[in-house]
């Protein structure tokens, strides 16, 4: 942004030297700077200064105007014709000479950095910086560590957690104003600052002359740059070019900073230095230029709403020019909260008139505040006209990094926070203007929080700067832009204002940095103190949440639903978080002992005024109105908040800051209304008015919100309800929540508020808010959090749902604690005792009025009145309980009934002791009942029997008496009452304070007698609350005379009653409970209770059955019907269920979901029958529409991932720690196979393995069929559904229509009966030699399959294409492994291969053995028979060459040895003794015909059994030393002449070794050999081992096969008779065998051909490779086969130790540190995710690694968010987190950023679904990635 005089410096005459051409140039500059450095350094110098001003002068000059750089005209004149950014550069290397002062640059920077006595930290980060915060270190809330710092303290044990800057930030290690001392990491522990040497003065002494100079030129260029836009839209594409151009200069101060302590002192002496300024920058002078750019300031602040103090202009009044900014001047809100005029010209509304255009805005009128804390503004330094165009551009990110890293300078940090207060107000006004206020926010608050989290700074700036009064006042200002009036209560002539939710500044939360700031400034002791002892501030704050207090207001609809759901709520709830109860909570954490009771005096004082001034502006008496409520009631919660403190911690008397009765009454009616509308919109009363009013009720409880909203409403009510008249706070609750008329003894009632069927949901809510507001103690006492406590999860919970479940968990725990068997009711809790200034809440419990509900509602219950629901009874007798549990002690037991006739309660009770009012009778009650009511027919006189307390129930209809009697009897209604009470309260008060009560209007609440159909009975009740309580335990158990007291049979119950704390039990046991209790606590209770027992009570009418019971009963019918469906549809299915079951399908029956095996089937049916789940038809899958099984093919790495180790490795986290994959399965096979295939013929290596370790192709199935063509039409339907599906239809995927299931192919089912299994497995007594003829001849056979190719079936058609599905399923480098490509001999090998990956995977889905037996396929349904089918047809198609088919070689001797080597130029086949048994078997068995006959795979067995057995010898002979090997061969010779030499190891053994001896095959052996042969000792027992654990894997897997072939149970045994069990199963053992002396391997050799010759054959194969390569010849005998099963990583205990490794590691492909850092699971590798960086060919990083390392299917760690994503083909789901915190809570994104635990259980379901391939199944929400991740 240079000059374009640096033209003149470069190519004009300079000083007296002549023009240099460039390369001279760096020289000159060098030359010229050391000359001005020494003229500087004489002691009288001026001539150098002026030298050096004329030549920066020069260089930094800003005349060239900035257009001219970006527009281009005049960019030539630049110096050089470099284009424009050649004169910038130019300048700052001219800048970096002068400063080095005519040495290097670099040299320099390093001298000057060893000056720095580096005691902070203070490095700055920008967003997205990973930091940490440690809250037992800090002493502000704010405070910050690098992770660097944070790793190099101590922090054990420490309260912190990470987290990802959202702002940006500085590191405070070192700063003992922000943390403690303790907290120090190593480096910023020593306060170095001693032992730096001072500066040289020659060292910097040209900065001080440059660096004013180059600030200067900086400043005129940003104030060139500035453009004020037109329209008020900042064209940021101006501003952001202006500082593109800018970019470098900043760089160059940032770059400055950095340079440690000694520079930052003297930047901070240049921007703070005063003269400096007024120098440069003294207005119009001389110079054309520096005039204009005075102007351009001017322009600036004039535009910003801002004057400069010496400008012309009068204060206050300003040109219209000024745009929307003069709404400062035109009122400001004051303490008075009258409103000014109604601006109907809506010119700060940037929204127009989206919806809130009906709702006019409200200026309020002008205030008395200061007005120039908002709008003058005066710069005295270059740190002040620095800030303003840093704000002016909306906080460029390097210009706010610049002026943080200067923080460290102590000097600085004060002038820098007394700058940023004096533009507080400014910042606000260019925040609510800009169009990226996100970011924006994001950048004042990273400066705004290393100011103020400084304690010692904040009370500095405090009292110099009023920043408390800039604060409050800017905040204020702000809201104020943003008014309505308000319409609670008396909409026409309210005068309250509130904030509109549906603006920009709240719905985008405009104001948080502001409020940031204040919440942190708060946090300070000494600040937060002079707020509370500031009136004039408390008066504004508090006007300041009055804007807050019932804002958002909802009305409800009442007839259509509203047609625009307003999302304001939101906005609302986070305004009255984050604006008002988070400063809220602040100036509490200051008000904890009792020395500061002052401040809570003065937050109450006017937090009193300011509700008395609410109450009085919505012109408030007694009735809210009807259909309103709003959440919002702020001045509320502050009053009710610091109440609670000033009792619980303070010890102020609770009474001395509650105001009078009258406005206790008035305080508690809106917090009230809210928990009555809570009711409301949870009994659908409010479903008019969309979701977004359940949002509301669900927010105000939610965790976050509830401490600050519904607790300080209900201890408000709490507070209220403790001192004012009981029955009066009784009676207006069941009035607001509108049941009053409800309440009455009479069968019918009418409801003139309410419909029927809200009525119950209402009560029930009535009752469980008198039950939480008598039992809630979070602010009255000790608060309970150890057990469960329904109260406490009522009020907490969301959901109704959730309390629900949280029920049946402790039902669930009763049951199995064996502590109650049936359904129990919420437990009852004795409560903590209340503090004594709140005794008086426990008086509601001993009210006529509520003893008069209480009553009422147990008579309605046990009267069965419709609406009662166990629910309202199990509240009911929650209060009888809670009020003998608080009843006064001295209640006399023959107390006389209270003196004096009490008004209107006389027929009810005496007194207001419940433990009295329990046992008194109550005979005739007055009731008010529609005509139609069954009481107003008149009756025969039922039975006359006065005494007989059953009357009432055997008639069950109550007597009616004539009208004339009525004397005795009166009706009862709460709302007199509690008019009653209000006129005794009021006038009381008002006797005090004549005022004029309004007459009430509202006529809504009409009194139940008002409607004209009603008409008065009398009913004869003759109960008391006690026998109400028996007669409805009698009714509760069903049995007649069910309670007897307990204490007749044992009076110690009464002498000492064990009550428990906790109580479970149900209704019967809660009945049972109360009546001890009354019994304990009166005499007389207890011989009323004997006395009513004793009368006989009349049979229970049999339909009385409790709920809980009818539930029971319920249930018993429907199962029994259920029942009886199922047996009828049983017998209806009989047929098609057997012969559905005797395929290999299985049903999913409810009770027991094991799937079953393939079962044989009985002779008399004849063919495999399905069911298509479809169509639903059931028949035999033929050849023209065949049946196939639901598959889902997936390529597979798993086996490839087995070791020989049984431990996993582990993740590396050191640069140290690498994974190499040299010892996994599949590098081994694929070793082997090149091995193979470089020294012997290509189609014989072929043959001699198997492949698919890698890419292997699994197939499963859910075990549904359905017909193909039926299949097709359902693809057809699929495809043509716009449905947004989870699965690709073109490729092929759908969902099993039955079970839903993914899947992707249909395998056929090959026609054909069962029945010929059980003919085919009848003990055969053909010879081994028929067997072995009979084998070879049905090889032979090309035609012998059922099925003839030649004519095209359509079922010969489906198994081609299931074949090439399976083809698909992998990659082409999983297939092809010939060298010669697409030659058949590859198909071959896939086919076989994809049989053994198969078996060796459901081989490992049982653990790796086959001991637990075969009554499950490890959970999965098996499809290998039918996959078998199709791999044998196309097996079929390539014969081998008859001549080399390994029968041969395995069963008959060759004449001549030697023609069997082949010729020298051919390579050799592979010998048979290099062969992989297991593929030979897979070889044989899929060249037979299908269906197999038992004894031809027997027979396969055991010619297979010798090659195994000959092959582990000879692995064994090569393992052993040359000793061992001798004495062998000795010890064979000699027993090679007893019988059954055939089946003794060690004659086999020493015969091998003398036949393998005639190659070099142990010559070889050097000195280097025997360190790699183990030196074991061999032992008999030890080679037994070896052999068996050398053919165990072979067993396992024929077992498996003859499983599936054949159906047979695999047999369960232990671990080490595994071996013999198998060879059993298998045939191999003669039946005969006794198995007493120790089980030998070789007994079960069978041999076809004399066993010596047979070996002999084989050896000589060797001998001729081994001549030639004996050190190959070694390996390729010894197969290693003892894979243990395949694991994922293990993962370290804390994922900090993975996080800090990987996510500032560099990928190895693009040496950056990617955005998402991502690790393998399966194998470590350390990729991208989503990293363009690492693309190739269209595919990133982490689907390509899923390709290569698990063949479609990834499993990666995501280090940025510690959650796990799932890459399957072409989709991907998020997995979860294995990492939880210490509360088993996952951390998405590390947002919490606390410290996180493996979770072992997770872990080991990600293995478990890996290893079984049921992600696709268990996972359901995926999605496709586009090869994006």
């Amino acid at each position: 942004m240079a000059a374009a005089a640096a033209a003149a410096a470069v190519g004009g005459p300079q000083q007296s030297q002549p023009e240099l051409p460039a390369p001279g140039l760096a020289l000159d500059k060098a030359a010229t700077a050391a000359h001005l450095k020494a003229a500087l350094s004489r002691p009288d110098n001026r001539a150098g200064a002026e030298e050096l001003q004329a030549l920066l002068e020069r260089v930094l000059s800003a005349e060239r105007p900035l257009a001219a750089a970006a527009g281009g005209e005049e960019a030539a004149a630049a110096g050089g014709g470099g284009g424009p950014g050649a004169a910038e550069e130019e300048a700052l290397e001219w800048c970096k000479c002068l400063l080095a002062g005519g040495g290097g640059y670099d040299e320099f920077c390093a001298a000057v950095r060893a000056y720095d006595p580096a005691a902070l930290c203070g490095l700055v980060w920008t967003a997205n910086f990973v930091a940490y915060r440690c809250r037992t270190c800090g002493i502000s809330p704010c405070m910050s560590l690098c992770a660097e710092c944070f790793h190099q303290g101590d922090h054990t044990g420490h309260d912190f957690n990470m987290f990802r800057s959202q702002a940006g930030g500085a590191c405070d290690c070192g700063d003992s104003n922000v943390m403690r001392e303790s907290g120090f990491c190593k480096r910023h522990q020593i306060k170095s600052s001693s032992n730096i040497p001072c500066v040289p003065k020659d060292l910097l002494m040209m900065s001080e002359f440059v660096l004013p100079r180059f600030i200067f030129c900086l400043i005129q260029y940003l104030r060139e740059g500035y453009n004020e836009p037109a329209a008020d839209v900042p064209s940021e594409k101006d501003l952001n070019k202006v500082l593109q151009l800018l970019e470098p200069q900043i760089s160059f101060l940032e770059d400055l900073t950095k340079m440690g302590g000694a520079m930052r002192s003297v930047l901070t002496q240049v921007l703070t230095n005063q003269q400096n300024y007024k120098d440069l920058t003294s207005g119009p002078g001389e110079n054309a230029c520096a005039k204009k750019s005075h102007e351009k300031y001017l322009i600036a602040l004039k535009s910003s709403g801002l004057t400069y103090p010496e400008d012309k202009l009068v204060y206050g009044i300003q040109e219209p020019s000024a745009g929307p900014s003069t709404l400062a001047v035109q009122g400001f809100a004051g303490a008075t909260g009258t409103l000014g005029q109604v601006d109907s010209s809506d010119e700060e509304d940037q929204d127009g008139n989206q919806g809130l255009g009906k709702r006019k805005r409200v200026k309020l009128s002008s205030g008395t505040k200061d007005q120039s804390i908002m709008d003058v503004l005066k710069h005295k330094s270059f740190l002040e006209e620095l800030l303003f165009w840093t704000i002016k551009y909306e906080f460029p990110q390097k210009m706010v990094t610049f002026l943080l890293n200067m923080l460290p300078d102590q000097e600085y940090k004060v002038a820098f926070t007394k700058t940023f207060v004096q533009h507080y107000a400014f910042i606000m006004k260019t925040l609510k203007k800009s169009h990226e206020s996100d970011t924006m926010s994001n950048r004042i608050v990273h400066i705004s929080v290393q100011l103020f989290s400084n304690e010692e700074l904040a009370r500095q700036v405090t009292e110099e700067c009023q920043l408390l009064d800039i604060m409050v006042t800017v905040l204020l200002y702000m809201m104020e832009s943003c008014l309505i009036k308000s319409e609670l209560q008396d909409e026409e002539n309210s005068l309250h204002v509130v904030v509109n939710c549906g603006e920009a500044l709240l719905k985008n939360n405009t104001y948080w940095p502001l409020v940031s700031d204040f919440i942190n400034i708060l946090s300070h002791q000494s600040v937060a103190k002079r707020f509370l002892e500031d009136h004039g501030l408390l008066v504004t704050w508090m006007n300041f949440v009055s804007f807050f207090q019932g804002m958002n207001l909802n009305k409800r609809e009442l007839n259509e639903h509203v047609e625009f759901e307003s999302q304001t709520y939101y906005a609302a709830f986070a305004a009255e978080l984050e604006a008002c109860a988070q400063p809220m909570w602040g100036l509490l954490s200051h008000c904890k002992i009792r020395e500061t009771q002052e401040y809570t005096r003065n937050v109450v004082r006017y937090c009193l005024e300011a509700l008395q001034d609410w109450f009085d502006a919505i012109n408030f008496v007694d009735e809210p109105a009807p259909n309103q409520v709003t959440f919002h009631l702020p001045l509320h919660r502050y009053y009710a908040m610091f109440l609670s403190k000033a009792v619980k911690c303070q010890e102020l008397d609770l009474d001395s800051v509650l105001p009078d009765q009258e406005m206790l009454m008035k305080l508690m009616i809106h917090p009230l209304q809210i928990q009555a509308s809570l009711a409301e919109i949870h009994s659908n009363m409010w479903v008019r008015n969309g979701l977004q009013i359940k949002g509301q009720a669900m927010t105000y409880v939610q965790s976050h919100f509830c401490n600050s909203m519904i607790d300080p409403d209900i201890y408000l009510l709490q507070v209220c309800a403790s001192r004012l008249d009981p029955d009066y706070f009784i009676s207006s609750v069941f009035e607001r929540f509108k049941v009053v008329d409800l309440l009455t003894m009479a069968s019918q009632h009418q409801n003139t508020v309410l419909d029927a069927e809200h009525e119950r949901s209402m009560l029930e809510g009535a009752l469980t808010f008198l039950v939480i507001l008598l039992s809630l103690r979070l602010h009255l006492a000790e608060v309970w959090d150890q057990e469960f406590d329904p109260v406490m999860v009522i009020l907490r919970t969301v959901y109704r749902r959730d309390v629900q479940s949280a029920m049946d968990r402790y039902t669930a725990f009763l049951k199995q604690s064996g502590k109650f068997p049936g359904n129990p009711w919420p437990p009852y809790k004795k409560r903590t005792s209340l503090h004594p200034s709140y005794k008086g809440l426990m008086r509601l419990l001993h009210c006529k009025t509520l003893h008069i509900v209480l009553f009422t509602l147990l008579y309605k219950i046990l009267m069965d009145h419709q609406n009662l629901s166990e629910h309202v009874l199990c509240m009911v007798l929650y209060l009888i309980e809670l009020g003998l549990e608080n009843s006064a002690e001295d209640e006399s037991d023959e107390e006389t009934s209270v003196g004096g006739p009490e008004r209107c309660h006389d027929s009810w009770f005496p007194g207001s002791n419940l433990v009295s009012n329990m046992r008194h009778f109550i005979n005739y009650v007055r009731v008010r009942v529609p005509e139609t009511a069954p009481e107003v027919k008149r009756d025969s006189p039922a039975s006359t029997s006065s005494d007989s307390l059953g009357s009432l129930q055997s008639s069950r209809r109550p007597k009616v008496l004539q009208r004339e009697n009525s004397g005795t009897a009166q009706v009862f209604s709460l709302v007199a009452e509690r008019r009653k009470k209000f006129q005794e309260i009021i006038n009381r008060s008002s006797s005090e304070a004549n005022q004029v009560v309004r007459p009430k209007t509202s006529s809504k609440w009409s009194a139940p007698g008002s409607a004209p159909q009603l008409t008065t009975a009398i009913l004869e009740i003759k109960e008391s609350i006690l026998s109400l309580l028996i007669k409805l335990h009698h009714k509760l158990s069903g049995k007649q005379n069910s309670y007897y007291p307990p204490w007749l049979d044992d009076i110690e119950i009464l002498i000492q009653p064990e009550i428990p704390k906790y109580s479970h039990g149900d209704g019967i046991t809660a009945v049972e409970r109360i009546l001890l209790k009354a019994a304990l606590q009166s005499r007389m209770n207890k011989r009323i209770i004997e006395e009513i027992c004793r009368k006989v009570t009349p049979p229970v009418p049999p339909k009385k059955i409790t709920a809980a019971e009818k539930k029971t009963l319920d249930k018993e019918e429907r199962r029994q019907k259920a029942r009886e469906r199922q047996q009828k549809l049983l017998a209806e299915f009989a047929s098609r269920q057997k012969s559905f079951m005797e395929t290999a399908m299985d049903v999913d029956s409810p009770e027991n979901d094991i799937p079953m095996e393939i079962t044989t089937a009985e002779p008399q049916v004849s063919e495999a029958v399905y069911d298509c789940v479809i169509c639903g038809q059931s028949g035999p899958s033929s050849e023209d529409r065949p049946t196939g099984l639901v598959v889902l093919l997936q390529a597979s790495s798993v086996l490839g991932q087995c070791r020989d180790n049984v431990e996993p490795k582990k993740l590396p986290i050191t640069e140290e720690e690498q994974i190499y994959p040299w010892d996994t399965c599949a590098a081994v096979h694929d070793v082997r196979l090149s091995l193979l295939q470089r020294y012997f013929k290509d189609s014989s290596c072929l043959l001699a393995v198997s492949i698919g370790w890698e890419g292997g192709v699994y197939v499963q199935t859910c075990g549904h069929t359905l017909h193909i063509d039926c299949h097709k039409s359902y693809m057809e339907s699929l495809r043509n559904d716009q449905v947004l599906q989870g699965f690709s239809v073109d490729k092929g995927e759908f969902t099993c229509p039955l079970c839903r299931q993914f899947a992707n192919s249909v395998l056929p089912c090959y026609p054909g009966s069962n029945v010929e299994n059980n003919l085919w497995q009848r003990p055969c007594n053909k010879s081994m030699q028929d067997l072995i003829k009979e084998v070879e001849e049905l090889q032979g056979r090309p035609g012998a399959f059922p099925v003839s190719i030649s004519s095209e079936t359509n079922l010969s058609k489906e198994m081609e294409s299931v074949m090439k599905d399976i083809k698909n399923t992998t990659q082409k480098k999983y297939r092809d492994y010939s060298k010669t490509p697409g030659s058949p001999d590859n198909d071959f090998l896939f086919m076989y291969s994809v049989a053994r990956t198969n078996l060796e995977l459901e081989l490992i889905h049982r653990g790796g053995n086959l001991c637990s037996g075969g009554a499950s396929t490890a959970g999965k349904r098996s499809c290998l028979n039918q996959l078998f089918h199709v791999l044998a047809l196309h097996m079929r198609l390539y014969s081998i060459d008859s001549e080399y088919n390994p029968w041969k070689k395995l069963t008959q001797l060759v004449e001549d040895m030697n023609s069997q080597l082949g010729n020298e130029e051919q390579q050799p086949e592979v010998p048979i003794l290099y062969h992989d048994v297991t593929s030979l078997l897979l070889i044989q068995i899929l060249m037979m015909p299908q269906p197999l006959h038992k004894e031809h795979f027997t027979c396969i067995v055991k010619v297979l059994f010798t090659l195994l057995y000959t092959q582990a010898l000879a692995a064994l002979s090569v393992k052993c030393s040359e000793e061992d090997r001798s004495a062998w061969k000795h010890m064979g010779t000699l027993k090679k002449n007893i019988c059954d030499a055939e089946k003794s190891y060690e004659v086999l053994l020493s015969f091998v070794i003398s036949e393998l001896s005639k190659g070099k095959l142990y010559h070889e052996e050097g000195s280097q050999e025997c360190s790699m042969i183990s030196p074991i000792a061999w032992s008999p027992e030890s080679m037994e081992k070896y052999l068996q654990e050398f053919c165990l894997p072979f067993l396992r897997i024929t077992s498996l096969l003859q499983h599936h072939l054949f159906g047979e149970d695999l047999p369960s045994c232990q671990e080490e008779e595994e071996f013999s069990v198998l060879s059993s199963c298998l045939g191999l053992l003669p039946t005969f065998y006794q198995t007493e002396h120790p089980f030998i391997s070789a007994s079960c050799l069978d041999w076809p051909v004399p066993a010596f010759d047979i070996i002999t054959q084989w050896c000589f194969e060797i001998k001729s490779f081994t001549e030639r390569h004996a050190e190959q010849g070694k390996a390729l005998l010894i197969q290693e086969s003892r894979w243990k099963l395949p694991h994922l990583l293990q993962l370290p205990e804390n994922y900090n130790t993975i996080f800090q490794y990987y996510h500032r590691k560099t990928c190895s492909v693009c040496t950056k540190v990617p955005k998402d850092p991502a690790v393998c699971l399966v194998c470590g590798t350390f990729v991208c995710l989503k990293g363009l960086c690492c693309k190739q060919q269209s595919y990133c990083e982490c689907v390509l690694h899923s390709q290569n390392c698990g063949a479609g299917t990834g499993i990666f760690l995501l280090i940025n968010a510690s959650v796990i994503i799932i890459i399957r083909g072409h989709r991907f789901c998020l997995w979860g987190s294995v990492y939880l915190d210490a509360h088993g809570e996952e951390d998405r994104d590390l947002r919490r950023g606390k410290p996180l635990y493996i979770c072992k259980e997770r872990y080991k379901v990600l293995e478990q679904q890996w290893i079984s391939h049921t992600f696709d199944h268990i996972n359901k929400r995926w999605g496709p990635h586009y090869n994006g991740l």
